[in-house]
């Protein structure tokens, strides 16, 4: 649902739906199965490629949601998001149907164009291809895992009492002056054998007989 509202954000912003919006772009296209973007130097060389289709539930919704906006001007995205999402679970089967079969029939289009694409590649393309595919999923994965790791350090430090936040607040003051110690004495040792060009030029350093300012 979090990704639906982010979803409809833009759309309700720009009007279009996600396959709108990549639409010559020039330099992206999904595979069908693997779902990666295929390389600037083959989508640049061609004269247009396919939509990914929308899914029956993305359709109804954006037929629905002008109307929902219409009716609650005042509501935010994540509440007719919600709303709609409640008059899908509700339609009448024989109405979704509808849509289920509208999905497939332009799924299968789809499927037919990317696969007549694809025989366009060269086995070198091929080969630079399933390379990109897997650099996409592994970055992917490990984008997800630091995001996942950091909303658990984020939780954790909210659930901390003040008195326990401030061991750590004056650990990192204390690591703050350690650092600008440490780089003050290899710069001066720097100016000594004449490689001003290392130390940094924004810092000034206060003059020895004033005291020193953290």
């Amino acid at each position: 649902m979090a990704l639906l509202r982010g979803v409809w954000g833009v759309l309700n912003a720009l009007g279009k739906s996600g396959a709108d919006l990549c639409a010559g772009c020039g330099s992206r296209l999904r595979s069908p199965f693997s779902f990666a973007y295929v390389p600037k130097w083959f989508s640049s060389n061609l004269s247009g490629y396919p939509k990914k289709p929308m899914t029956s539930y993305v359709r109804f919704s954006k037929e629905q949601l002008p109307i929902f906006k219409a009716q609650n001007p005042d509501a935010k995205n994540s509440e007719l998001i919600k709303k709609i999402a409640k008059l899908w679970r509700e339609l009448p089967e024989s109405e979704k149907k509808i849509y289920e079969d509208a999905y497939r029939a332009d799924w299968q289009a789809y499927k037919e164009e990317i696969n007549r694409i694809q025989e366009q590649l060269t086995p070198s393309q091929m080969v630079s291809l399933e390379k990109e595919i897997m650099q996409k999923r592994l970055k992917k994965k490990a984008l997800i895992k630091k995001r996942v790791k950091l909303k658990a350090i984020n939780e954790n430090w909210k659930n901390l009492s003040n008195s326990q936040k401030q061991v750590y607040v004056q650990l990192a003051k204390d690591d703050k002056i350690r650092y600008y110690n440490e780089m003050k004495s290899w710069e001066e040792q720097m100016m000594e054998v004449g490689r001003e060009d290392l130390i940094r030029r924004s810092i000034k350093y206060p003059a020895k007989n004033d005291p020193e300012k953290f």
